[in-house]
């Protein structure tokens, strides 16, 4: 795959993750929403799996144990809240983000638009900043740290990434990946209305990553507001094509749930950064988005 196409692939993944969180604003009563939301869906995973545990008393037996280690666990335990919370998310996107995400590819051009998700990969980038310092990786840090100054400064706000030839390539982390690194259990899957799928954990993180992120926490509120609609659109905009094979999908909710987790995994486990078979790996994980690319 050419260099472009890589990195506009990455780009593309990183989308589904800055999506999630381009809308938040740093308001106490718009988080506490989030956070009581995400301790519910917490207690209700709890009390869902306690519900089949049995008493002392009525343990089965080894046979009945083993049986039962042979049957396939539930990946998806508040799928009966989730569903209904995908089904009013999905209606939002298709009548009202991806149509404007369709009218934005539409009006601003391509070298624009590279312009415009540099801007918002660069002033977000503290949050992959403070994560990498927090999972203990060092050498990454500092290497963040210098792609920060040098887009921010010759890369004029990060309008050109100038970082990347000079061998300083554009990472991911959050807290979400910092709780895992941790060993924090991602807990149940769960989709959030209007930022899409998470896990209790990584819900949790968006928390922290709303917190250190310069572009939320603007105090010109005005400046942030209108910074913020255009991010959220930039990043579903970047999803136009590959959001076909969601539709596509025989199960689009069970598709998009595997894809997100299966995503989380590849980022955790730092599959993209190690070397190794990375370009392998992340011409495998987009070749099936190509074919859909020329139809939008």
């Amino acid at each position: 795959m050419p260099l472009k196409q890589k990195n506009d692939a990455a780009q593309m993944k990183l989308s589904l993750n800055n999506f999630q969180y381009a809308a938040l604003k740093p308001r106490a009563s718009w988080l506490k929403v989030i956070f009581i939301a995400q301790l519910l869906m917490l207690l209700a995973a709890g009390a869902y799996a306690d519900e089949g545990q049995p008493d002392v008393e009525d343990q089965p037996k080894v046979e009945d144990q083993l049986q039962a280690e042979d049957e396939p666990k539930n990946p998806d335990p508040l799928g009966f809240i989730n569903r209904p919370i995908y089904r009013f998310n999905d209606v939002a996107d298709r009548f009202v983000l991806r149509p404007a995400g369709k009218g934005y590819n539409f009006v601003v051009p391509q070298f624009a638009r590279t312009g415009i998700g540099n801007f918002f990969d660069n002033i977000t980038y503290p949050v992959t900043i403070v994560n990498t310092l927090l999972q203990g990786k060092g050498a990454q840090a500092w290497d963040d740290t210098l792609r920060f100054l040098i887009n921010s400064t010759f890369g004029i706000f990060g309008f050109r990434d100038l970082a990347t030839g000079q061998g300083l390539p554009l990472h991911n982390e959050d807290f979400g990946q910092t709780f895992a690194s941790w060993g924090i259990p991602p807990g149940p899957y769960i989709v959030l209305p209007l930022l899409g799928p998470s896990t209790v954990r990584d819900g949790i993180g968006i928390l922290g990553n709303v917190q250190v992120n310069p572009l939320i926490q603007m105090n010109n509120t005005s400046v942030r507001d209108k910074l913020l609609i255009l991010w959220t659109v930039e990043s579903r905009a970047a999803l136009i094509g590959p959001d076909k094979a969601v539709q596509e999908a025989f199960d689009p909710y069970v598709f998009l749930r595997d894809a997100y987790l299966q995503n989380r995994e590849f980022l955790i486990q730092d599959k993209d950064i190690d070397g190794g078979d990375s370009d392998a790996e992340l011409d495998e994980y987009f070749e099936d988005f190509e074919e859909y690319e020329d139809d939008y």
